[in-house]
């Protein structure tokens, strides 16, 4: 278990994502995403969603991520958030969304 205090700790922002590219080198199949957070920043990040998700559509989608992790090397790419999703039952992510749009950097609680 974890108190009130732990929870605070963890930074979860909505960002809208900018640009999704392939990222070829990761060792599953993901994506490469450029995500606006407002005022927190345009930060990057690597996503394992090509099962559920086309570049395409991902192009203007709001997400939840947790952007005050370190950096995290993955391949030759740094991955600066954890963009958040819940399992299905064939083990894919799902994309955590707002039901309704609201500004980019808007803190989680």
């Amino acid at each position: 278990m974890i108190n009130w205090d732990d929870f605070e700790k963890i930074d979860m922002r909505l960002g809208t994502i900018l640009e999704v590219t392939d990222f070829p080198n990761a060792r599953k199949p993901a994506y490469q995403l450029k995500i606006d957070f407002g005022k927190s920043g345009i930060k990057n990040s690597s996503a394992q969603i090509t099962n559920l998700y086309s570049k395409t559509e991902l192009i203007g989608k709001q997400i939840i991520a947790v952007v005050n992790f370190p950096p995290k090397q993955i391949a030759n790419f740094f991955s600066e958030c954890l963009v958040l999703g819940v399992y299905n039952k064939q083990n894919e992510v799902v994309l955590l969304q707002p039901s309704l749009p609201a500004d980019n950097g808007c803190r989680i609680g």
